[in-house]
């Protein structure tokens, strides 16, 4: 059956494959639109498996909040590299995440509902993709609030005892800004804060000062981190003068908890052989 331009435009426009690919899958299917999906939707997987192993740390956050501010989803999801982050469908495809976590609570569930229209995307765009991670916070009492960056790559929910909404989103931006670990000093593991300690005492005790000035030493140390990784304690992002505790005691209320995402945080990326990788995509395309 001869494949008429008119039946691979409306392939393209029903895949969003190119006019190659559409145009070799209807001579495949002898001209059969529907047979020609499916053959395209199984090599689509098929060329997913094999990108599955690409590092993606490249991505975008995407942000869903309730109109009353009671109910927030925060998701992360991977691309390759920048350019694809950029990619309309893709942007698209991380709203949908958030959208699909804000609705049914279940991120494990969200991740295989929206697997087959992931791997359709690692064929369209031609990257590998990942739905990383996902929480959904709520809030009988109205007290959440976020903030995220304009290049959707950092964000952060900051859950308040009481609704605040100009102090929450401030809270959130500094979250963002300065990364603390901990709402307060006492919430810094054990295991952590004695690892810093241990730290210090060597340092201090090659100073070659006494004993008694090196437990002073090590306990100043140890204030002063506490003090840097801490929210409450950490001097506030827009106001270097006042410290955030104050500012919440001043507004009579306290942080439950903060959430924190930015883009590939912990994602091991190897250097790239720039001359295999082409040969690689290469042979793919074959």
């Amino acid at each position: 059956m001869a494949i008429s331009a008119a039946m691979v435009k409306e392939l393209r426009e029903r895949t969003g494959l190119g006019m190659m690919d559409c145009k070799k899958a209807l001579a495949e299917a002898d001209g059969d639109m529907d047979k020609a999906i499916e053959d395209l939707r199984k090599k689509s997987s098929l060329k997913a498996a094999k990108k599955a192993g690409r590092t993606a740390a490249n991505g975008l956050l995407g942000v869903k909040v309730a109109e009353d501010g009671s109910r927030m989803a925060m998701v992360e999801v991977n691309i390759e590299t920048d350019f694809a982050a950029k990619n309309e469908k893709f942007i698209a495809f991380v709203s949908k995440v958030a959208q699909t976590l804000f609705e049914s609570g279940d991120m494990d569930a969200v991740t295989q509902s929206l697997n087959a229209e992931r791997e359709t995307l690692v064929q369209e765009i031609g990257e590998n993709m990942s739905i990383r991670r996902g929480q959904l916070v709520e809030s009988t009492e109205g007290g959440l609030s976020y903030y995220m960056h304009g290049d959707q790559r950092r964000a952060a929910i900051v859950q308040l005892a009481s609704k605040h909404d100009e102090l929450g989103r401030d809270l959130a931006m500094h979250v963002v800004a300065i990364n603390p670990m901990v709402v307060k000093s006492e919430d810094v593991a054990a295991d952590v804060l004695e690892k810093e300690r241990e730290i210090y005492l060597s340092q201090a005790q090659d100073s070659g000062k006494p004993e008694e000035i090196v437990a002073k030493m090590v306990e100043g140390r140890v204030k002063k981190y506490l003090a840097e990784v801490s929210l409450l304690d950490q001097p506030f992002v827009k106001d270097g003068n006042t410290k955030v505790g104050a500012l919440v005691k001043q507004a009579n209320t306290q942080v439950l908890q903060f959430i924190r995402y930015e883009v590939g945080e912990g994602i091991e990326v190897e250097a790239a052989d720039f001359a295999a990788e082409v040969a690689a995509q290469l042979a793919d395309s074959d």
